[in-house]
């Protein structure tokens, strides 16, 4: 059965999720732990439940979701797998990251570049991936079919979607994505956000006022 955790780091609320299933193997999703503070509420529940880390992911490569990269991969050495279309999203982090505070960011090496027609597997889960760009050039979402849960990253929020105003957004492209990709799972899919509380895919699609279709 997969097990979902999550915590809110940093100044942008970002949603950190931890991936497990019943034989304690699991994945970091978004690492945005970068106080150690964060770090270590991180740690004690993966430490206390005994969670195997295998995979560390990102959902794209904006600051907020990649702050705690380099500690995790280091921590739990787990190899790091981010989109093949966010390599440059990802390399610009560094130059800006001072700008916003992050004084003692360091990048964290990439092992891996995932594209749509990958899997990520742990234990007994494997997750499918949907190409989801629009609020950055190369996003993806991860789908649990078995319990219809997704992780969404930035694209789709409750009530709300990922903005496109940043370097490589585009919003028809956001929403494209979410009607032609995201509003094709199951209504009943419960969608984990990148920011704000959980959701569902029957209710955005019922009344998201930017992309409702029902």
């Amino acid at each position: 059965m997969l097990q979902v955790k999550s915590f809110v780091f940093g100044p942008f609320q970002e949603n950190t999720y931890v991936l497990s299933n019943d034989s304690n193997s699991g994945i970091i999703i978004d690492p945005g732990c970068y106080e150690a503070s964060e770090q270590q509420q991180l740690c004690d529940y993966i430490e206390s439940n005994n969670i195997e880390i295998t995979q560390i992911l990102n959902t794209h490569c904006h600051i907020d979701h990649v702050l705690g990269n380099e500690f995790v991969k280091r921590r739990f050495k787990a190899p790091l797998a981010i989109p093949e279309g966010e390599k440059e999203v990802l390399l610009a982090v560094e130059s800006y990251a001072p700008a916003y505070g992050f004084h003692r960011y360091k990048e964290a090496e990439v092992d891996q570049y995932l594209g749509e027609s990958d899997t990520i597997s742990f234990g007994d889960i494997t997750l499918n991936i949907l190409y989801v760009p629009g609020h950055s050039p190369g996003h993806l979402a991860f789908y649990h079919s078995q319990s219809n849960t997704c992780l969404s990253g930035d694209v789709l929020f409750m009530g709300s979607i990922g903005r496109t105003d940043l370097p490589g957004g585009d919003h028809q492209t956001l929403i494209d994505s979410i009607q032609q990709k995201m509003f094709l799972l199951p209504d009943e899919t419960t969608v984990y956000c990148g920011h704000g509380p959980v959701t569902t895919i029957g209710q955005e699609k019922m009344s998201n006022p930017y992309c409702a279709v029902v």
